[in-house]
């Protein structure tokens, strides 16, 4: 019996492992139809450069001691431009340091990607006076804003929108950003063949991610206590939240054949 119980242990650890496995290793595989211009876009859109804010020793000590996760790296940059230095005559010192409410974390609970978000050209190309195919290539015929954001008002909504880019980009593998443009006269050389007697549409759009999760909030304390040093968060509610972050300096196109005008 204590053999069977340790086999039926054995063999659920070793599934756990491989679901744990299998999330961590999820991956969003790029269609084919999704082309990257970021050589090519006559509007050169800034990098997103968002790396996990490392805290300093103090930083780090504050908080790995509070009752929540801390994530925010706003409040992560504020702690690690603090200090407290310790003295042998700090018996006896109380202090309590309020910091306000802040959001401490985000959980990330779906990420999926639209490639559709935003239609933001149309080529086309009318050969039904022809008698041979015809060529047809994407060129942008105006510049385009693709604006992104959050799908409902949250306070602190600046720092919120850090701390789901990163998981999105995290997530995804892609470079994202919740405001990117695409240049007027960017162009791809693929080719699209527009046959005799029909009229040929390429349609493009600008992709998106949509990121769904939750956001912890809390009143944050710094309580000082003789040497000791810690966190303490009050009052912690948890929020619900969406956002859509555009795909940067990536397009992706639809191709139609047509009989008439559409």
């Amino acid at each position: 019996m204590k053999k069977w119980s340790l086999i039926c242990f054995i063999s659920f650890f070793f599934f756990q492992s491989s679901v744990i496995a299998a999330e961590s290793a999820q991956t969003y595989t790029v269609p084919n139809s999704v082309m990257d211009i970021s050589k090519d876009n006559t509007y050169p859109n800034p990098t997103q450069d968002l790396p996990y804010l490392q805290p300093s020793k103090f930083a780090k000590q504050l908080i790995d001691s509070a009752n929540v996760e801390i994530e925010n790296p706003e409040l992560i940059r504020l702690l690690n431009e603090s200090s407290a230095a310790t003295t042998p005559f700090a018996i006896g010192y109380r202090a309590t340091i309020y910091l306000g409410q802040w959001p401490l974390n985000y959980q990330s609970t779906e990420t999926a990607i639209n490639w559709e978000y935003q239609k933001m050209n149309t080529n086309f190309y009318d050969n039904r006076g022809g008698n041979a195919p015809q060529k047809l290539f994407y060129k942008q015929e105006m510049q385009k804003h693709i604006h992104g954001g959050l799908t409902a008002k949250i306070p602190n909504e600046e720092a919120v929108k850090k701390m789901m880019l990163l998981t999105a980009m995290k997530k995804t593998n892609l470079p994202l950003a919740f405001d990117t443009v695409i240049g007027i006269g960017t162009k791809k050389d693929r080719v699209y063949n527009v046959p005799a007697k029909k009229l040929g549409y390429l349609y493009a759009y600008a992709p998106a991610v949509n990121e769904k999760g939750k956001v912890t909030y809390g009143e944050v304390y710094v309580v000082l206590k003789g040497n000791k040093k810690r966190i303490v968060v009050k009052n912690i509610t948890t929020q619900g939240i969406g956002a859509w972050i555009p795909v940067q300096d990536r397009v992706s196109l639809s191709y139609i054949i047509s009989d008439s005008p559409r």
